[in-house]
């Protein structure tokens, strides 16, 4: 090697550092642990320490319902997987030794079930405020997508859940949804065959659906550590749709946020208590208490609760291809909406008219619920198209329409100047909101 090249390659050399323990900020045992693996550290800083808009609502208090609920339904989850058998010839009988014989299978099984109906309210109201306050806008709009794709997974779970007690409604559920697929041209049928095992939805269909519930839950989980992570990267959103600019627009998440956090969650489990105790199938329905018979046909398919605007959206449209894309595109389509809205302000306080759009969606939504569990025939199915097309025309119309046009109201510049315009009566809102 030349004496010049041997120069050259001196200089490039650098230091590293491959060893980065130390630089923590507690002692003994703790700061030893936490100089080898910050997890101490980082749940000071990203939690007890990390800053939020001082004046967030109890709707903000929903993620921590949602993380009670998504583990609570693994546990009980798992707990129940121990004494099922995914068998089409088993599965209802062990579904009733559970419910009988096993020590509070009864209150577990009642527990997993009610926490997913509640998990899907908790949910509902997380997007719904969402759209309200804006919470899809710049810099969120990664957040709000990975919120989506969570959504997307919760309903495919919910759905394999639901055909595992194996009743008549689950059988029927099972296959009008798998039969969806049949209408994708040309590998519709070979999807179909795929996703049954056989010729039909039997015990190779169970089979598959238990593990792969199983495998959602788990993946839900995953995807909403990263939700979690964005958080933190964006901070939150608040009422005001204004970014925090001081310390005057700020608390720390522990003690503040959490104690109204956790009497939120309080209240949250004091009504999932009430219901399941004394009202522990009201959510359901009957006909899953009858052991699937594939000869007989229920007079009326309906899905869970939580499916029922989706399932209207599907039967409003009377080509099947049609309703299936439709369907999936009622959610898919809230993942557009940060590019579909482009007003620069977030908050509904100050947008009059997108407001009451938003309220009219809501309305549209449980309107959609209702006649979901309706038959599909006379005024149900009109009111199911009017439903549908609002349901399109909020996102992909009025959502930029409004945007360009609307007048919004005068704004604070900051937060605690929000809170100084509240107590003076300048900004009308519910306090929950």
């Amino acid at each position: 090697m030349s004496e010049k090249d041997s120069n050259f390659n001196q200089n490039e050399i650098k230091l590293v550092h491959t060893n980065k323990v130390g630089g923590s900020p507690f002692k003994g045992v703790v700061g030893w642990i936490d100089n080898r693996l910050p997890i101490i550290r980082m749940f000071k800083y990203e939690y007890l320490d990390f800053q939020v808009p001082k004046n967030l609502s109890y709707l903000w208090s929903l993620g921590g319902i949602l993380m009670i609920c998504l583990i609570s339904l693994i546990v009980t989850g798992l707990v129940l997987g121990m004494h099922y058998k995914p068998s089409s010839a088993e599965a209802f009988t062990s579904v009733e030794k559970i419910m009988r014989d096993v020590n509070y299978g009864w209150l577990i099984r009642y527990a997993h079930i009610n926490f997913a109906s509640f998990f899907f309210i908790a949910v509902y109201i997380h997007i719904f405020r969402g759209l309200y306050y804006g919470s899809y806008k710049e810099p969120r709009q990664l957040m709000w997508l990975i919120g989506i794709v969570i959504f997307f997974l919760m309903m495919a779970t919910a759905f394999l859940g639901y055909t595992l007690p194996w009743g008549q409604m689950s059988y029927w559920g099972a296959t009008v949804i798998t039969n969806l697929f049949s209408a994708v041209p040309f590998v519709g049928e070979a999807i179909v065959t795929w996703l049954w095992g056989d010729y039909s939805v039997g015990d190779s269909t169970l089979n598959r659906f238990y593990v792969l519930h199983w495998l959602l839950a788990f993946g839900i989980l995953g995807i909403v550590i990263f939700h979690v992570i964005a958080l933190h990267i964006v901070g939150s959103n608040n009422p005001s749709g204004i970014e925090p600019i001081d310390t005057r627009d700020t608390v720390s998440f522990a003690p503040f946020t959490t104690s109204k956090d956790l009497f939120a969650m309080l209240i949250f489990l004091l009504a999932f208590v009430i219901i399941t105790m004394y009202a522990p199938n009201y959510l359901g329905h009957p006909d899953n208490y009858i052991p699937a018979d594939p000869l007989i046909t229920p007079a009326h398919i309906v899905p869970e609760w939580y499916f029922l605007p989706f399932y209207a959206i599907l039967r409003a449209i009377p080509d099947k291809l049609m309703g299936v894309i439709a369907m999936i595109s009622s959610i898919a389509v809230l993942g557009l909406l940060p590019w579909l809205d482009l007003s620069k302000v977030r908050s509904s306080v100050f947008r009059p008219i997108w407001k009451q759009c938003v309220f009219l969606f809501v309305l549209d939504f449980f309107i959609l619920m209702y006649v979901g569990g309706m038959p599909a025939e006379g005024i149900y199915v009109l009111i199911s198209r009017v439903g549908t097309a609002y349901w399109f025309l909020f996102f992909l119309v009025i959502a930029p329409l409004v945007s360009l046009t609307e007048k919004t109201l005068p704004m604070p510049k900051s937060i605690h100047e929000y809170e100084d315009w509240k107590k003076q009566g300048k900004i009308k809102t519910l306090k929950i909101f």
